[in-house]
């Protein structure tokens, strides 16, 4: 009832800049949080990134400083931009919501297919 589709992956140069978009969609009543997971090949899953709505934001320490998420809760989406890009980001990234189908129901974890993102010179 809660699909998630990312987009905006790709090959870039290190040092370059890619931003990653999160569009949601399907019957909810309310999201509390969007993050972004990222898992490179023969690696566990790491999160990237987290925004709630109230707009708290937290990062794994190797992005702070070259990522920002950003989500728009009204329009159901979510996004990463990723500036200064290194070889060590090269990873499938994810997207996720934790959301409501009913008013005073419980949450669930919902997960987007990923997009792949190969940082390479």
């Amino acid at each position: 009832q809660v699909h998630l589709v990312e987009s905006g992956g790709g090959l870039v140069q290190p040092g370059r800049s890619l931003r990653l978009s999160c569009a949601v969609s399907g019957r909810f009543f309310s999201i509390s949080n969007m993050d972004w997971f990222r898992q490179a090949p023969g690696s566990e899953r790491e999160l990237v990134a987290t925004i709630t709505r109230g707009g708290d934001t937290l990062y794994t320490n190797s992005v702070k400083g070259r990522f920002t998420i950003s989500g728009d809760f009204d329009k159901n989406a979510v996004y990463l931009q990723m500036n200064s890009l290194k070889p060590e980001d090269t990873a499938i990234y994810v997207c996720g919501v934790r959301a409501q189908l009913d008013s005073g129901g419980y949450y669930d974890n919902y997960w987007g297919q990923g997009t792949q993102v190969t940082v390479s010179s």
